[in-house]
């Protein structure tokens, strides 16, 4: 895990675009709104927000939005995961999304930022969950 100083332009192009999906978010309850983009090892980006639910154990997150998309669509090579939070430091994923993102993208660069994109981590699934449960 490691905080970029500088970041490569069409990486910085995605990271954008999983800010555009943040407007997209539905989060009445707690007005967190979160933007991801997934980047498959084919070029293909898949975006994804966090859509709450009354019922809050029913809200999906942003990442896993974005992830059962490109999953959805055929795509097993996931190259990168980009995610940015409405906060002052870069967001990091809960307990469910890292469970996830080890499963469905065990060797994809991730890649956390704050709202304004001036802090960004790069990292991986196995430093996001050490030990996590595989079958």
């Amino acid at each position: 895990m490691r905080y970029l100083t500088e970041i490569d332009p069409a990486l910085k192009n995605i990271l954008n675009l999983a800010k555009e999906q943040q407007d997209k978010a539905y989060a009445p309850y707690s007005n967190f709104k979160v933007g991801a983009a997934v980047l498959t090892q084919s070029g293909e980006i898949y975006l994804g927000c966090n859509i709450e639910n009354a019922s809050y154990s029913l809200t999906i997150c942003a990442e896993r939005v974005a992830l059962f998309k490109a999953i959805s669509d055929g795509h097993r090579d996931i190259k990168a995961i980009f995610v940015i939070g409405p906060q002052n430091e870069p967001i990091s994923p809960c307990g469910a999304c890292r469970q996830v993102m080890l499963e469905l993208a065990k060797d994809a660069t991730i890649y956390l930022s704050n709202s304004d994109m001036s802090k960004i981590i790069e990292t991986n699934t196995k430093d996001l969950l050490p030990y996590g449960f595989d079958l």
